[in-house]
């Protein structure tokens, strides 16, 4: 098990089971979401990320029409990320992660959408969209 929480500490949240591989996205959504050149998010079942505290602060938002992306209502920070499409999981916000998730990213994902002045310079696979495993 791992937990997690925000940058106040307001929202905590558990996932209780495995998480997946992390995959580094760098879709404009996510880089304006994060503030960085790319989002980092590990997968979870959806039915494993349990709140601990701060499910009233827990603010929603909808990028697109499939995607809702959950963050602190307080400080702002990304914590998940749901797809109307796969509704049996939810990507937790890498750096969100108290302490060693035990999974490692595997790759870049949206890579066409990057940021002109970030380059890629590790040997991760790279996808225009989601890998075949997301």
């Amino acid at each position: 098990m791992v937990g997690g929480s925000c940058l106040c500490g307001a929202v905590r949240y558990e996932v209780t089971g495995p998480l997946g591989a992390i995959h580094h996205c760098h879709c404009a959504m996510c880089r304006k979401a994060h503030g960085a050149a790319f989002s980092s998010f590990a997968r979870a079942a959806a039915s494993d990320v349990r709140l601990v505290a701060g499910a009233e602060t827990l603010r929603s938002y909808r990028s697109s029409p499939p995607v809702e992306r959950r963050f602190c209502g307080e400080c702002g920070s990304n914590l998940f990320f749901r797809h109307d499409a796969v509704a049996d999981a939810t990507w937790v916000a890498a750096g969100s992660i108290d302490g060693d998730p035990g999974v490692r990213p595997e790759s870049h994902i949206f890579v066409t959408s990057k940021a002109p002045w970030h380059e890629i310079t590790d040997a991760l696979p790279q996808y225009e969209a989601y890998p075949p495993d997301a």
